[in-house]
C-alpha cells in the first residue's frame, strides 16, 4: 500500500504504472480497434457452410436449368451487380440477391420443375439467416439500383428469367462465397454465355 502512495505522489510513477499495467490490458482487449467495423464481422459466413455436398447439388441444379436456357445474351448474376459497390458492401449485396432468388424464383413453381430446388433454397435461406445482422455501410442507393436492374431484367426475360436465375445458381454460390467468407477467391466466376 505504501508503494501505491509513493506512486500517487509522483507523475513518473503514474506513467510507469499505466505503461506496465493498463496498456497491456488495453492491447489485449476484445473491443474493436478504431477504424475497424463490427459490420464487417457480421457480414462473414463460416467456410464450413460451403460443403462439397451442397455445392454439388447447387451446381447440378444450375447445369440442368442452364441446358434449357436459350438466352445466351443476358446475365442476371455477374460482375454488373458490383458496379459502384464498395468491397465492404459486397456481402450485404449478395445477401440481398440470395434473398431475392430464394423468394422470387426458388420458392415459386420452379420448385416443381427441377430436383434439389427445395434443398438448395433451404441452404441459401440458412446463409441469409446467418447474415441477418449484416448491414451496408455508407449510401444504399447503388445497392438498390443494382438489385432493381436485376429484377427488371428477370421480368423482361419473362418465363425464361426464372430459368436463367436457376441456371446461374452456381455463379450465385461462388459470388456469395467470395464476398462473404475469407476463402481464397476463385476464378470460377467467369461463366461463358
Amino acid at each position: 500500500m505504501a508503494s501505491l502512495q509513493t506512486l500517487s505522489k509522483s507523475f513518473p510513477g503514474w506513467v510507469f504504472f499505466c505503461c506496465c499495467c493498463c496498456l497491456p490490458l488495453l492491447l489485449t482487449s476484445s473491443l474493436p480497434l478504431k477504424g475497424t467495423s463490427a459490420v464487417q464481422h457480421a457480414c462473414r459466413l463460416r467456410k464450413i457452410n460451403f460443403q462439397p455436398y451442397i455445392r454439388n447439388r447447387t451446381y447440378t441444379l444450375a447445369k440442368m436449368a442452364s441446358a434449357s436456357d436459350k438466352d445466351t445474351d443476358n446475365r442476371l448474376i455477374g460482375q454488373q451487380l458490383f458496379v459502384n459497390i464498395r468491397e465492404n458492401n459486397r456481402c450485404y449485396l449478395m445477401k440481398r440477391v440470395v434473398e431475392l432468388v430464394v423468394k422470387d424464383v426458388l420458392l415459386t413453381e420452379v420448385k416443381n420443375q427441377y430436383p434439389y430446388v427445395e434443398e438448395v433454397a433451404q441452404f441459401l435461406a440458412s446463409l441469409t439467416s446467418e447474415l441477418s445482422t449484416c448491414r451496408f455501410s455508407g449510401k444504399r442507393e447503388h445497392i438498390e439500383k443494382n438489385l432493381e436492374q436485376m429484377k427488371n431484367k428477370m421480368k423482361q426475360l419473362g418465363a425464361n428469367g426464372k430459368t436463367k436465375a436457376v441456371g446461374e445458381l452456381d455463379l450465385l454460390f461462388d459470388y456469395m462465397e467470395n464476398a462473404c467468407t475469407d476463402a481464397p477467391k476463385k476464378g470460377g466466376n467467369k461463366k461463358k454465355n
